[in-house]
């Protein structure tokens, strides 16, 4: 049995999990504050997390917010443990009661200091998975140190971690995850050859640049899609408007750059502001070795018209990203560690 945490900010935690499963052959259960998806592969159990960042109503009868209830980072050791918190104290009482139940061999942490701090004080193999960006607070150096295995979800020779460095015998690269990993790429035979496409994939513009850009964009002939760009426009699968799209304009979190290159896509990439960098350090790999076209979030409509034009003419090649495989490679990671 391998058990699972996911972090619940967005669905790429989940997404990663999720292209990683069907490589394992143990069952796994999986605890997130996220519901439970919609399907899950057999053996798998999900079990849902109370919010461990309510307000709580104290003795007095005031409703505080979590980080009012006290220091919430123990002095800087830990990035997230709220004083007295009922839903905090339960989420972590929920894993360690069934940790002390279960014959566990492994335990997968994506991503959560004080879980790695759980998980690895109560005897369990701990796979940890790395992020981009500056990780070299006292929380993160702890968090590293007790794993037993880094999972570094990019190639060799891509992004830098410094600190990562110290402990490079626990490190494992292995490339981007991708869901959309091997397969196939549609037919649409009605396809227009020379219609120009572009896809705005997740949340990059505010409401109003992106109903800019789009005014530019199809006065300028092109067909405007978007993914999670705006407010309704989730799209649950979307290889085939990858496959279509002649430019894809993206933010630069780890998932949708893994799936740009599973699609071997011409991009423009507006990293978002995120803790830690993280978007920033990607968006500096990808200009630098010349994967995709990046700007700055605050982009103006004009300038990333542009930019989408700009692309279009490029021939970016994704193979050094090592989306091929990587999902099986993490696989292979986790079960390094299964006692």
């Amino acid at each position: 049995m391998i058990g699972w945490y996911v972090h619940d900010h967005g669905w790429g935690h989940v997404t990663r999990m999720q292209a990683i499963r069907p490589h394992l052959d143990d069952e796994v259960t999986v605890f997130s504050t996220l519901p439970e998806p919609a399907a899950l592969v057999a053996g798998t159990t999900w079990v849902q997390l109370p919010s461990d960042a309510e307000p709580v109503v104290g003795t007095d009868g005031i409703t505080r917010e979590a980080h009012e209830l006290g220091d919430v980072t123990a002095g800087g050791a830990l990035h997230w443990a709220p004083i007295g918190h009922p839903g905090h104290q339960e989420r972590l009482a929920v894993i360690a009661e069934w940790i002390t139940r279960k014959p566990l061999s492994a335990f997968v942490v994506d991503v959560s200091v004080e879980v790695t701090i759980l998980t690895r004080l109560m005897g369990v193999p701990t796979v940890t998975l790395a992020q981009p960006g500056e990780r070299t607070d006292a929380p993160h150096r702890l968090g590293y140190d007790l794993a037993d295995r880094i999972l570094a979800p990019w190639a060799t020779g891509t992004i830098e971690s410094s600190a990562l460095v110290e402990r490079i015998d626990r490190v494992r690269h292995v490339g981007a995850i991708s869901r959309y990993d091997g397969r196939p790429r549609p037919v649409d035979p009605s396809r227009d050859s020379e219609e120009r496409r572009v896809l705005f994939l997740s949340r990059t513009l505010d409401a109003a640049r992106l109903a800019r850009v789009t005014a530019l964009l199809e006065a300028d002939g092109w067909v405007v899609e978007t993914a999670g760009a705006g407010v309704d426009d989730r799209v649950d699968d979307v290889w085939p408007l990858l496959c279509r799209a002649t430019v894809v304009v993206s933010a630069a979190g780890q998932n949708g750059i893994a799936d740009l290159a599973a699609a071997d896509a011409r991009a423009v990439v507006l990293p978002q502001e995120r803790p830690f960098g993280e978007q920033e350090a990607t968006a500096r790999v990808l200009a630098a070795q010349g994967y995709a076209l990046t700007a700055p979030a605050e982009v103006s409509p004009e300038e990333l018209l542009d930019l989408v034009r700009r692309a279009a003419a490029t021939m970016p090649r994704w193979d050094g990203w090592r989306v091929a495989g990587a999902a099986a490679r993490a696989a292979a990671v986790i079960e390094e560690v299964v006692a």
